[in-house]
């Protein structure tokens, strides 16, 4: 009976599905969610992997099915990748109320996305990339208000972007439309996509300028690229003024990093118009000749330049840029060229006051985690050519004097890319979070508490790093801004100091060709580094030295002993960190008052923590001259552990 059903059912059209599966029903013990599950197993066409044949209407519950995952008999999830299933999406997924998993990519779908799909209000991924779905993207799909995980890319989708999918509001991983057919204007609703949503609209048939609000404003030019009348920041293709809203202030014009587009028609300056066409043409002529003699003035100095850097035996390889573009690998190892970096996939894994970090993946090659640095103090195009090679002289010095920082425990630097109104940095990418994730739970809230063992390695390393950074140059180098959230780790939980020398790049510092001689003060700080500032540096201005590097280590130390915030107030106390950990000495409490309650256990370790405890406050003393090197501190830290 049930082998004759089931050919009934493929025999039938999509509309008397749900009938004969009703029928069904009476005859078989199949749950509501595996007849539903058989109308997309009917829908199927062709299945030559075989992937639906364990789907059958004798069974008593689908969650036993391949691609199926259950919950309290309930289907959750529906995974299909990469099957090549022919076939359609039939509206009756609809009735998979506790769906919260829609992902069949890869595979030969044709068809509209059913509106019906709307219904599915517990979905928080849905996925049908490389299909062949066509019509347009459901207004509905707005409407799932749990959907974090949206990627629709690689179909034959068209129409127009949806607004209300920009709205979602539990959207945090990726939104990926790209490579469709859609068109018109990308909606002003865009811009209030959260930052760390991976946007990705490339390759479609987008038109208009794009929408200079919100986060748009904080993508990459490879968000929009392969949309050929998209214009406006951050693509190079200037926006035609009859075409510009006339309500909208027109953006700067800024350089991008394409370099297949480096002879595209420039933006327009604006200024007060000019009767006749004589005066515009005459400036233009003195701009060129002016420009032409700074080009060749900057080409001997910069042939001079490299000649005594190589003297001096510096490894650098330009590569490539534009006209007023600098591109280069610091690291004889790093292939990558700018075209390739450009056009790989970029998304975004933060932000700070130092600007837009993405990870970029660009084929098989390893990835890479590129800062797109907040414009500062002189971040205008003002001044003369001179003041500009001058910036640009003081960048690059700063970029290669980060450059040369190798150490196993520090993030390395592999190359750098310089505009006038864009700067790049490309770094190893680390793959595993910051150690403030990990001890405040950010990264994952069901994450395993770091193990004391983990934490001492830690410990150990930025210990190691950081003493590296004071003492591999004799210019004394500071970081400046060492906190947890600037400690990375990879999968093996080994650590990377990372951030070093950023504030001067970013600070406005660099306006002087030998910024790097500049003395970093506390207004260089972002008001999140403030309660990692040591007492002599609270004052505005005031000077920032190794020794403040080591007072904010020290907080690091307590921060990882005790797993408390360091700028949170104690409830008992009302004091920060450092002076509740001071005073609960001084009043010989029991330490388990103290440490981490995640550390309790771990018994065998309390000699080890303490000797961490003594050492942190060693490096947190209020007077300056009282605190250690971070050379005295790393050999301390190596020291435990030898005879405990």
């Amino acid at each position: 009976m049930a082998e004759i059903s089931s050919v009934l059912v493929v025999r039938f059209f999509a509309g008397d599905l749900l009938l004969i599966l009703l029928l069904l029903r009476s005859v078989v013990a199949l749950t509501d969610d595996g007849l539903v599950l058989l109308t997309l197993k009917s829908a199927v066409a062709e299945d030559p992997d075989h992937a639906l044949a364990a789907w059958r209407d004798r069974d008593a519950s689908p969650c036993s099915w391949p691609g199926v995952s259950c919950r309290h008999g309930r289907v959750t999830a529906l995974t299909l990748s990469n099957a090549s299933l022919l076939g359609y999406l039939p509206s009756e997924l609809s009735l998979l109320t506790d769906l919260e998993t829609l992902a069949l990519p890869r595979n030969r779908l044709s068809g509209h996305i059913p509106p019906a799909i709307a219904a599915l209000r517990s979905l928080t991924t849905l996925d049908l990339s490389y299909n062949f779905l066509s019509g347009p993207i459901p207004a509905g799909i707005g409407d799932l208000k749990s959907l974090a995980h949206l990627d629709l890319s690689s179909n034959r989708l068209n129409g127009t972007l949806p607004p209300s999918i920009a709205t979602l509001p539990r959207l945090a991983g990726i939104l990926n439309l790209s490579s469709n057919l859609l068109s018109g204007r990308i909606p002003m609703e865009y811009g209030e996509i959260p930052v760390v949503v991976s946007l990705d609209l490339r390759h479609n048939n987008l038109s208009g300028e794009i929408p200079q609000s919100g986060s748009l404003l904080n993508q990459g030019p490879t968000a929009f690229s392969g949309n050929p009348n998209l214009c406006g920041f951050p693509l190079r293709t200037p926006c035609v003024a009859s075409n510009q809203n006339p309500n909208m202030p027109k953006p700067s014009p800024r350089i991008t990093l394409n370099p297949s587009t480096v002879n595209a028609t420039p933006v327009e300056v604006e200024g007060k118009r000019r009767p006749a066409v004589t005066i515009p043409i005459l400036a233009a002529v003195v701009a060129a000749a002016v420009l032409a003699v700074v080009v060749l003035q900057w080409q001997l100095r910069r042939r001079r330049s490299d000649g005594e850097e190589k003297k001096d035996g510096e490894k650098e390889e330009r590569r490539g840029g534009g006209e007023g573009e600098v591109y280069v690998a610091v690291d004889d190892g790093f292939v990558m060229e700018l075209e390739e970096l450009l056009r790989a996939s970029a998304y975004v894994v933060g932000k700070s006051r130092g600007g837009i970090v993405y990870k970029v993946v660009a084929g098989r090659a390893p990835a890479v985690a590129v800062r797109r640095l907040s414009e500062g103090e002189d971040g205008d195009s003002g001044g003369g050519s001179g003041d500009e090679w001058r910036r640009r002289r003081a960048f690059e010095a700063e970029a290669m004097a980060i450059g040369r920082a190798r150490h196993p425990n520090v993030v390395s630097l592999r190359a750098y890319y310089y505009a006038q109104d864009e700067k790049l940095l490309i770094y190893d990418y680390i793959s595993n979070g910051s150690l403030h994730s990990h001890l405040h739970g950010e990264l994952n809230q069901t994450a395993v508490p770091l193990s004391w063992a983990v934490r001492l390695g830690i410990i150990k390393g930025v210990a190691r790093g950081l003493a590296y950074l004071h003492e591999c140059s004799p210019r004394k180098y500071v970081h400046g801004n060492i906190k947890s959230s600037k400690i990375l780790v990879d999968d093996d939980f080994n650590p990377y100091v990372s951030g070093f020398g950023l504030i001067r790049l970013i600070s406005g510092s660099h306006k002087l060709a030998h910024s790097t001689s500049k003395k970093l003060t506390s207004a260089h700080l972002a008001a999140s580094a403030s309660p990692y500032l040591a007492p002599e540096a609270r004052t505005p201005g005031s000077l920032i030295t190794q020794k403040c590097d080591v007072y904010a280590f020290g907080i690091i130390l307590l921060e990882v002993l005790t797993g408390r915030l360091p700028g949170s107030k104690t409830d008992d106390d009302n004091v920060d960190l450092e002076g509740f950990v001071r005073r609960a000495f001084k009043e010989e409490r029991p330490l388990s008052e103290v440490v981490d309650p995640s550390l309790l256990h771990e018994v065998y370790a309390k000699k080890q923590v303490l000797a961490v405890f003594h050492v942190a406050l060693g490096c947190t003393e209020s007077d300056p001259e009282s605190r250690p090197r971070m050379r005295a501190v790393s050999e301390s830290l190596d020291r435990i552990g030898e005879s405990q």
